[in-house]
């Protein structure tokens, strides 16, 4: 969260029982510090200061920091690309989640078992109040067009462009990368080598197979 304080700091709020949860480290106040071992006027101040400039942290950095089970760095920043907001984090299904590129069943159903939790419910609602960032920044700048808003694609095989370059295509012309198939799946984006296995159930699930000449055409009158 990036706040000034080291871990003898942390450990003295927790065994001090002012500070339990993330949540309750944005209520502390400077009379609460200065009442504790080792703070004088400027320490404590100091340490308010450092809470208050992490109130600016990005959104990923705050789910991370909510200690959900699975959600290391990486999951937090996909979750938070993907899902823009706590909101529809919290309410998501573990068919949603799923469709998230890094997210499988495991990690999905312990975002899940999280938020069902009332108290954790209760930490989002005090991060609120306290003024945290809970939605990603408008990434609208990076954004080419919204020829592909609300399509998910999971791509499976060896391309002429690097897997990044079209990654970053669908996700500048507003569609979702995913790892795992599934009902919602828009697309399979099909390269040489295709693993057999998402083939199969690509198949199946009747999701539509696409070349990379193919998903150029569905962009190129906007990434001409």
């Amino acid at each position: 969260m990036d706040i000034n304080a080291g871990e003898a700091t942390a450990q003295l709020l927790y065994q001090s029982g002012l500070v339990t949860t993330v949540a309750d480290l944005y209520s502390l106040t400077k009379e609460q510090v200065l009442g504790l071992e080792r703070f004088a006027e400027k320490s404590a101040q100091n340490l308010i200061d450092s809470l208050e400039e992490s109130k600016k942290v990005p959104f990923s950095r705050l789910l991370f920091a909510l200690g959900i089970r699975y959600v290391g760095e990486t999951v937090a920043k996909k979750l938070a690309f993907a899902l823009k907001n706590i909101d529809t984090i919290a309410n998501a299904t573990v068919e949603e989640l799923v469709v998230v590129e890094e997210i499988g069943d495991k990690i999905a159903e312990s975002i899940r078992d999280w938020f069902s939790k009332e108290k954790n419910i209760e930490i989002i609602n005090q991060l609120k109040l306290n003024g945290l960032t809970l939605e990603s920044a408008d990434d609208s700048s990076t954004k080419l067009s919204n020829l592909l808003e609300n399509k998910t694609f999971v791509i499976s095989g060896t391309f002429n462009r690097s897997r990044d370059e079209i990654k970053a295509l669908i996700e500048a012309h507003g569609g979702k990368n995913t790892n795992s198939i599934a009902k919602t799946t828009s697309y399979i984006l099909a390269g040489e080598k295709m693993g057999p296995s998402k083939l199969e159930k690509a198949q199946k699930l009747n999701i539509k197979i696409i070349s990379e000449a193919d998903f150029l055409k569905m962009i190129e009158n906007r990434n001409s």
